[in-house]
């Protein structure tokens, strides 16, 4: 078995590419009247910023956990910095991920 690829080119672009995917998830997901490409990866998820409410959040996570396989808590402390960006939700996405 061979060891993952720790070159940080390749890690930023894959970072990147996920940050796409999860940009048009949310987009899909919610029906924005906007493309994946206008939400910028330290774009604030909740409230101001894309202007996400609770009942967005609560969507945009059932979808996320039913595409990677993640259980994500309604009473977990990591859900505010998860949520706090499109980044932060890819980052979170990476490191928990099942699928």
């Amino acid at each position: 078995m061979s060891a993952p690829d720790t070159n940080p080119a390749t890690t930023a672009a894959a970072s990147e590419q996920l940050e796409r995917e999860v940009a048009a998830m949310i987009v899909s997901t919610l029906n924005l009247p906007m493309s994946a490409d206008d939400i910028q990866p330290g774009d604030v998820l909740y409230g101001e910023g894309l202007g996400l409410d609770s009942i967005d959040i609560l969507e945009v996570a059932l979808t996320v956990s039913k595409h990677f396989g993640i259980q994500m808590r309604a009473d977990s402390e990591e859900n505010f910095y998860a949520f706090s960006s499109l980044r932060a939700l890819s980052a979170y996405i990476d490191e928990h991920r099942t699928k």
